[in-house]
């Protein structure tokens, strides 16, 4: 599962890297975003980019309750054509959720479990690929939430964990937002593990593992 990331480049970056119009938002950089929480997610409306929060944690518009949203927060790319939360979003809610890193844990020989930081060797920002949703409770509010979507792990990821999250070629990011693209075999070949050789990783401070936690030292080398 990809649980935890961190998104702590200026907004102004984010803007220029996914061709947004720069406009009044609310953001702070995150060194430990973590499910249930608000995320920023983009999608693209009338052929343009809107960027916005979406809470961690899919909740279909049919779901009877937001508690499913506890066990959504990542969907497996080889069967979101099978599981109902996700095969309507898959074909037409798409979204990208911008991260620059992701981590995981790596069992170590005595036990413990050492958090890693996982990112592109560049340190550039990247796009996870993700689906929202809409759901309206009883009461009448509404509640807009995502998931984000995994895959099998590279050879730089695969001693770590089984699975990491679907980062997108920059080149694919468009066809993944296009909403008059619904064909499941095209987007599919989207969703495949990024190359390892383009990829780094490095220990970080344990105090990553408290969701409170989250500022600059949550991504300082460990040793």
């Amino acid at each position: 599962m990809c649980g935890r990331y961190t998104i702590t480049v200026l907004l102004e970056e984010i803007f220029g890297r996914f061709g947004i119009e720069p406009l009044p938002y609310e953001y702070l950089p995150r060194y430990n975003v973590a499910p249930g929480q608000a995320v920023h997610a983009i999608i693209e409306h009338q052929g343009r980019r809107r960027i916005g929060t979406l809470r961690w944690g899919l909740i279909p518009s049919w779901a009877k309750d937001e508690k499913i949203g506890f066990k959504t927060i990542n969907a497996k790319a080889e069967t979101l054509q099978e599981k109902p939360s996700f095969r309507g979003a898959f074909q037409r809610k798409r979204c990208l959720i911008p991260a620059d890193s992701f981590y995981e844990w790596k069992k170590t020989e005595n036990g413990d479990k050492q958090p890693m930081r996982i990112m592109r060797k560049d340190r550039k920002l990247f796009a996870m690929a993700g689906l929202y949703d809409t759901w309206i409770s009883s009461e009448g509010n509404k509640i807009s939430t995502c998931t984000i979507i995994t895959t099998p792990p590279n050879e730089l990821v695969l001693p770590i964990h089984n699975r990491m999250p679907a980062i997108l070629d920059p080149q694919n990011e468009a066809l993944w937002l296009d909403r008059n693209v619904s064909d499941p075999r095209i987007l599919s070949e989207l969703l495949v593990p990024y190359p390892a050789e383009q990829m780094t990783v490095y220990p970080v401070n344990p105090r990553v593992g408290q969701v409170a936690n989250d500022d600059p030292d949550c991504i300082e080398v460990w040793k």
